[in-house]
């Protein structure tokens, strides 16, 4: 877990294959300053299948989902997610495609917020305070 300061924290997954990308969302998070988001523990996962051995295992709030993965879509991760056990998940597509026809397949695919790259760190903080559990 990369991260993690606190266990009882918002619990994060990160499905990102370049490493670049990463270490700025892991930079952004690990300067937040907002309660919601104190003690977060972050997940990161470079494939979809990374993910979803990570989603077997351990339990998540919230899922920061790029589309475009070496494996597959993270659109069909994402309805997967929703079509499981664990529907309460919150899913942010983050996404460098962003015309109207990605943004309405990522509501379609079950997402609850869509970040177009590049964004800023506020951003990325407000989208995740909004969907915190209890928000």
């Amino acid at each position: 877990m990369i991260g993690e300061t606190g266990s009882d924290g918002l619990r994060l997954l990160l499905v990102e294959d370049e490493h670049a990308n990463r270490a700025l969302i892991r930079a952004i998070l690990s300067r937040a300053r907002q309660p919601e988001l104190a003690g977060h523990v972050l997940h990161e996962a470079a494939t979809i299948g990374e993910a979803r051995a990570i989603l077997a295992t351990e339990p998540i709030d919230v899922i920061l989902l790029d589309v475009r993965l070496p494996d597959g879509s993270g659109l069909d991760l994402a309805a997967e997610v929703r079509a499981s056990s664990r529907p309460a998940v919150r899913i942010i597509i983050i996404s460098a495609s962003v015309l109207p026809a990605e943004r309405s397949r990522a509501v379609e695919s079950g997402a609850d917020a869509f970040l177009g790259k590049p964004f800023g760190a506020k951003d990325l903080i407000d989208v995740l305070v909004a969907l915190a559990p209890g928000a």
